[in-house]
């Protein structure tokens, strides 16, 4: 059955594929030539920069690279909305400027690096179980529950472990249909890691990954995919990035905490939750299951990869100052988005990361 809120489908894919027009249009190769041009940045030169990977950051990303554009004309940031699996391929294999993943490399993808790997947290955000039951506007669900029910194990919306939580809410007796991640995915990284924390079962039977064997439901492509299946199936239930689920206002259920308290998906929570975790000196760090009364149980960094060393100093200035600008005037674009902006502390560690990147 098809509901009323799959009405927005149309209104979200028609973004998406101007999105994705936009990208292909405004960017070339990493070895595309520059030309002279007015501008202040990059030597004063045309730069065309190309980037490719998670799709959890990328309406910040756009956004980001959008706003400096217009300041900027001189330089062009395509970026591509792929999946933090392609995007770390691509960054590996050298056919972008950079990458970008919700899910640090691991030291032995960056050892097949010989430029050498800068990790740079640019955001962070929630990851949402956003679900579609038009008569159940709000939906809390325990830790078990929402384990059980991507294990298949609860199968029924108006099942006893999802009932007893939710005793005003008009829930069906109709079947659940997971929607999760086809492609490889640092969201699926980030979320299967969470699962793998907090249920023995999970880590057993599925384990943590960019991609799993998921043990029910329909895949989709990338968050964009895995919103619009969400939007046109009635009694789905998908992990997506919160920004998504906020600007396609799909309702999202309150997760029970590592205190046993159950929270909604807010930027409040998610900094509360981000506060369980220091940033070490590589910047890569997970917070699988935060602590702390009112913090979201599901929250992430999400990195932008650098070699560290380019070959075109106009590149990498170009490229210096577009991750400057989104680490400081780029960080008010966040809460309109559904992100969360980087702490200031945050923000001198990854400036100071992105000094350290030189041209050869």
């Amino acid at each position: 059955m098809v509901s009323t809120i799959s009405l927005k489908r149309k209104a979200w894919l028609a973004p998406v594929l101007a999105i994705t027009l936009s990208l292909t249009a405004c960017g070339g190769s990493p070895t595309d030539s520059e030309s002279t041009a007015g501008g202040d940045n990059a030597g004063g030169k045309s730069v065309s920069l190309t980037g490719a990977g998670a799709s959890f950051p990328a309406p910040i990303y756009q956004r980001w690279f959008s706003e400096y554009n217009k300041q900027n004309p001189n330089v062009q940031v395509a970026y591509q909305s792929v999946g933090s699996g392609a995007g770390v391929e691509q960054f590996i294999q050298g056919t972008v400027d950079f990458g970008a993943s919700d899910v640090a490399m691991k030291d032995e993808e960056m050892a097949q690096v010989e430029r050498g790997v800068s990790l740079l947290p640019m955001t962070a955000g929630s990851i949402v179980l956003a679900y579609n039951l038009p008569d159940v506007p709000e939906l809390k669900l325990s830790r078990q529950a929402y384990v059980d029910i991507l294990l298949g194990k609860i199968t029924k919306w108006n099942d006893p472990a999802i009932a007893s939580l939710n005793p005003d809410a008009n829930l069906p007796d109709s079947n659940i249909t997971v929607v999760y991640r086809s492609d490889g995915s640092g969201t699926t990284g980030v979320f299967t890691k969470h699962l793998s924390a907090i249920n023995p079962e999970w880590k057993e039977k599925v384990g943590e990954g960019k991609t799993v064997e998921w043990p029910t439901g329909i895949g989709a492509k990338g968050n964009e995919g895995v919103t619009a299946q969400i939007l046109q199936t009635e009694g789905s239930v998908g992990y997506i990035e919160y920004g998504y689920a906020k600007q396609q206002d799909i309702p999202t259920a309150t997760l029970e905490n590592n205190a046993g308290n159950y929270i909604a998906p807010s930027s409040e929570s998610a900094s509360a939750a981000l506060g369980a975790a220091t940033l070490p000196e590589n910047l890569r760090a997970f917070v699988t299951d935060p602590e702390g009364e009112d913090s979201y149980p599901i929250v992430t960094y999400t990195w932008l990869l650098a070699y560290q060393s380019y070959d075109n100093a106009n590149k990498l200035q170009a490229f210096k100052d577009v991750v400057n600008w989104s680490l400081t005037d780029g960080q008010a674009f966040a809460e309109e988005l559904g992100y969360i902006p980087l702490p200031d502390n945050v923000v001198e560690k990854v400036q100071a990361k992105l000094d350290t990147i030189e041209s050869k």
